[in-house]
């Protein structure tokens, strides 16, 4: 055996074999460090066994895995490489479920050996962040992005439907048989939050996950904008001792419009306008309207001078918050629940940026984990609307079928893939994506494959 000339000074004696060479001129390039640590008769080591970590200069990324795998009974266990699924698919002890994410359940019973898994879940209004984390690493992490039409897609729906009732000649009076079922939440409200039951339901099919744990928030809204409020002021609105809207907005603004300032007469009259058009998302509270002349309310829509009222706070997202904190321990009975500010001064503890992904983290009990690459996933509407029939028995709406092909589907078309991007002339012709995000229109006879992404697209 050939044995080195000079004595290695700083191979440490608890290390794994090395196997490699130790010499630095064969295995890697030498800088000005190396050198001079030839010259001193050193020798440094270039195992990869050896103390990665502090190599690493912090925490890096690592590419998430790749498969996700089932047992027979279709219980999650702990995921695997792609290369390794192919293998198992190839010797018939698997068989693929999904492509996305690329899931395999095995053929075989097996020892069934699992880590505990932690889900970190940071809720929100309109992004939530998501991680799983054992001991050692982070298995999964990213950030799912809500649909934020539920409210648009309504207002179309009441359309529809008052000009269809418009058409009968009699209707039976239902003013008075609506019922509120306990528990009700307004439908965008509980889209959002299903949305999160969602999630949380779908990575637990995919991962053993024993312990979730949710971030929720606490806010008091009247205590934002008025810090000295206390006692019976909470009891009293910002309408107290007004009587109505519109009084309230004449006493606030002091009698004058708030386009030109000038004071309303008997012969140009007061108009309410919404400051954030109730299209984009804006409420009927005092804060969102703002009283203005006649004239000067139809120049502002003419001229689209919306840039010159002043834009007040909406605390939707607060409200959202506040209603599922109590949603969850209903619902999830299993489940921890952390705050915000617990989860601010660990992130700082850990250096982390600002993200969902990394917030989920935290909430998870990260520390030390290794990190993957987060992944997005983006929430996707499967219908239009409702198909229902009519007193007479036919369907009113425009869509009468549901196409073979949804928004946000995977199609092949001369065995490429890509991103389904709408349909058009009644399925005849389909949108796509190419890997370069560019849009195209393309006939629905050269597909040749559909994948039906859910309701979930990773």
């Amino acid at each position: 055996m050939q044995k080195f000339k000079v004595k290695l000074k700083n191979v440490p004696m608890d290390t794994p074999l090395v196997h490699c060479s130790t010499n630095l001129s064969l295995n890697r390039e030498e800088i000005l460090s190396e050198i001079d640590n030839l010259k001193n008769g050193k020798r440094a080591l270039n195992n990869l066994e050896v103390d990665q970590l502090q190599h690493k200069g912090g925490q890096g990324l690592r590419v998430p895995v790749k498969a996700y795998v089932l047992n027979k009974r279709g219980k999650p266990l702990m995921p695997c490489s792609a290369r390794k699924a192919r293998m198992l698919i190839k010797k018939g002890e698997a068989r693929a479920v999904k492509n996305y994410p690329f899931v395999i359940q095995l053929t075989r019973a097996t020892g069934e050996q699992v880590q505990d898994c932690s889900l970190g879940v940071d809720s929100g209004f309109k992004n939530v962040g998501f991680s799983v984390i054992t001991e050692k690493k982070e298995i999964i992490a990213g950030t799912l992005v809500l649909d934020q039409r539920t409210s648009e897609r309504l207002t179309e729906k009441r359309m529809y439907r008052r000009h269809r009732r418009n058409r009968l000649w009699y209707r039976k009076p239902r003013f008075n048989n609506r019922k509120i079922n306990q528990g009700w939440l307004p439908p965008s409200t509980q889209r959002r939050f299903d949305t999160h039951l969602t999630l949380i339901n779908r990575l637990k099919s995919l991962l053993p996950i024993k312990n979730v744990i949710i971030e929720v928030g606490n806010f008091d809204i009247q205590k934002i904008e008025n810090p000295d409020i206390t006692g019976i002021q909470y009891q009293q609105g910002s309408l107290f001792e007004y009587q109505n809207m519109r009084s309230f907005l004449m006493s606030r603004e002091h009698g004058k419009c708030q386009l030109c300032g000038k004071e309303f007469s008997r012969g140009n009259g007061s108009h309410i306008h919404h400051i954030i058009s109730r299209k984009d998302g804006g409420t009927n509270r005092e804060k969102n309207l703002a009283l203005l002349h006649e004239k000067c309310h139809k120049k502002l829509h003419k001229n689209k001078l919306y840039g010159l009222l002043k834009k007040n706070n909406v605390y939707k997202d607060a409200t959202f918050m506040n209603i599922i904190r109590n949603k969850f321990r209903e619902i999830l009975e299993d489940c921890k629940i952390v705050y915000g500010n617990e989860t601010f001064v660990k992130r700082n503890i850990l250096r982390l940026e600002k993200m969902h992904y990394n917030d989920a983290f935290v909430v998870a009990g990260g520390t030390s984990q290794e990190k993957v690459v987060p992944v997005d996933v983006e929430q996707k509407r499967r219908n239009n609307r409702e198909l229902q029939k009519n007193r007479k028995g036919f369907i009113p709406s425009i869509r009468r079928k549901r196409y073979k092909i949804q928004n946000r589907d995977f199609i092949w078309i001369k065995g490429k893939r890509f991103l389904c991007g709408g349909i058009q002339c009644k399925g005849a012709s389909v949108y796509v994506f190419d890997n370069k995000k560019v849009k195209s229109l393309i006939s629905s006879k050269k597909v040749e494959r559909i994948y039906h992404t859910g309701s979930l697209v990773w």
